[in-house]
């Protein structure tokens, strides 16, 4: 994770020397200005790529059934692309086995979708 400050938040107290409250970003703005200017040495600046979550963790995929067999302890589990019945199958099966899908709250879709479970 970066964590990305103001410019000159170094130089002044104003802007945050010794005053964590005060470290803030601020896009660089100034026609010389180098961090605009994205230049070598100099502190990264925001932009799309870089998130702030701290999911370092693996994403998997699950499609049916018998992918809860891959999981190991500390994945995180996601739903695929996939129909309505298969959905409620997979929700089934993680609701037995006590995972949690980070895409989907396996209860409250189980309760909205017991007519289609009938079937």
């Amino acid at each position: 994770m970066v964590k990305f400050l103001r410019r000159t938040w170094n130089r002044y107290s104003k802007l945050g020397k010794g005053r964590k409250k005060k470290q803030i970003w601020r896009r660089p703005t100034g026609r010389d200005n180098k961090m605009r200017e994205k230049r070598r040495g100099y502190p990264a600046r925001v932009q799309i790529g870089y998130k702030t979550s701290s999911e370092e963790k693996k994403i998997l995929y699950i499609f049916n059934k018998s992918d809860f067999q891959k999981i190991n302890k500390g994945d995180i589990i996601m739903i695929g692309k996939v129909g309505k019945k298969k959905k409620i199958e997979i929700a089934e099966e993680a609701k037995k086995q006590k995972i949690k899908l980070k895409n989907l709250n396996a209860e409250k879709f189980l309760k909205l979708n017991k007519e289609i479970k009938k079937k």
